[in-house]
């Protein structure tokens, strides 16, 4: 098989809204020093009312190979599931996600006082792409779904990797990702909802 740059998703609908997202994490990266103590979520903060950082703090980063990895995995789950990405859809699921996400961690881990990054929430776009996949037939869908509960499970029974916990500077939030990924087959049971109800209209 021939490499083709042409076989990526290269559609507007399919690169504004992950774009997007690497484009906040820069500007967050660059500027953390300045914008993490209002937009980070910290327990305490939330707690007082500061609601926002259950979204906002998953564009900041404990470090540069902390952002580069999961800028990379932005960059991957487009390279897989880019064919079915529109800004709508998109952002709807990384919403949900990140939500889901960070309210698991406050209300289920209360042990992690702080936390940054995209992880948990990608887990969340890799469960909606896979199921995606298997809806289109593609049997690549069935591996990587098991492939990602797999992951989950796993970190869940023997925690998370040493040398990526090293590299990032920071304990790996790995009930972030089984949050992320509980909040992916959230967004994914209200699109089918909206889809299937008397007067839906699909989010495109």
């Amino acid at each position: 098989m021939k490499f083709s740059f042409s076989s990526f998703p290269f559609k507007t609908q399919q690169v504004i809204a992950p774009l997007t997202v690497v484009i906040i994490s820069l500007i967050a990266f660059i500027l953390d020093s300045s914008l993490s103590e209002s937009l980070v979520y910290q327990r305490s903060l939330v707690n007082q009312g500061e609601l926002w950082r259950v979204f906002s703090g998953h564009f900041f980063h404990t470090n540069g190979f902390h952002f580069l990895l999961n800028g990379a995995a932005v960059i991957m789950l487009w390279a897989l599931h880019g064919h079915f990405y529109t800004i709508k859809t998109y952002s709807f699921v990384f919403v949900v996600s990140a939500i889901i996400c960070a309210v698991g961690i406050h209300w289920f881990s209360l042990d992690i006082d702080q936390y940054v990054g995209l992880s948990g929430v990608l887990h969340g776009l890799f469960i909606w792409g896979a199921i995606e996949d298997i809806k289109a037939k593609e049997r690549t869908g069935y591996l990587l779904l098991f492939g990602i509960l797999l992951k989950i499970a796993h970190e869940q029974f023997y925690g998370a990797s040493e040398d990526v916990a090293a590299l990032i500077g920071a304990n790996v939030a790995i009930n972030a990702h089984l949050w992320g990924a509980i909040g992916g087959i959230v967004a994914i049971l209200m699109l089918k909802i909206r889809v299937t109800g008397p007067q839906s209209n699909r989010i495109n």
